[in-house]
């Protein structure tokens, strides 16, 4: 499968089989390379990828689940958890994206010109591992999504695998074989969204 292709074939994926077609180690050095050859501003290579498998995958989930349980009535915990344990937990890795602050500000200090946008390029090299991460399973035949507990989870995170305080978590992507295929996807068109001049 060409590049082009496992990124027109990348989806997201909303329940997985109990199947593990892809190795962990398989996994392991789909990420490094990933986190090696993404370009970030400056080289700063602010991204952090933290890879949870089985039970850490799992209680990933589990933390989640309990941290929305204080911030929603009964009715919308239980749709959670059912989208949770259904769609999400039913992988058996979970990707998590985090960005290093402390390069961010070390940057924005060493470099005031360019202050205001180190915050906003540290973004942007996040999506950039997303995507190469998210394609490049697609294309060793896993599924995946991508999910943003952040802000909710992080503190429990951190504290339950010791990272750094200056990780910010960005992202998450739980990974699996997928149950079923998604229906079809839906474009723009492309004229309204492409201009070419000479």
């Amino acid at each position: 499968m060409s590049f082009l292709e496992a990124l027109e074939n990348r989806r997201s994926y909303y329940g997985f089989t109990a199947e593990q077609p892809v190795s962990e180690e398989e996994i392991q050095e789909i990420v490094r390379r990933v986190v090696k050859h993404t370009p970030s501003a400056f080289n700063s290579q602010t991204t952090r990828i933290v890879v949870l498998f089985q039970s850490a995958h799992k209680k990933f989930w589990d933390m989640v689940l309990t941290e929305i349980r204080k911030v929603t009535d009964d009715d919308a915990f239980a749709k959670s958890s059912e989208k949770i344990h259904g769609a999400f937990q039913s992988g058996y890795a979970t990707l998590l994206f985090f960005e290093d602050q402390a390069i961010v500000d070390h940057l924005m200090q060493n470099f005031p010109l360019y202050a205001a946008n180190f915050p906003v390029w540290a973004q942007h090299t996040s999506a950039m591992h997303q995507l190469a991460a998210w394609t490049a399973l697609e294309e060793a035949g896993l599924g995946a999504s991508l999910q943003h507990y952040g802000e909710l989870v992080e503190p429990a995170v951190k504290n339950e695998w010791n990272l750094p305080e200056s990780w910010k978590l960005i992202a998450q992507m739980p990974v699996g074989k997928p149950a079923a295929q998604p229906g079809a996807k839906e474009f723009a068109p492309l004229e309204e969204r492409i201009f070419i001049y000479r």
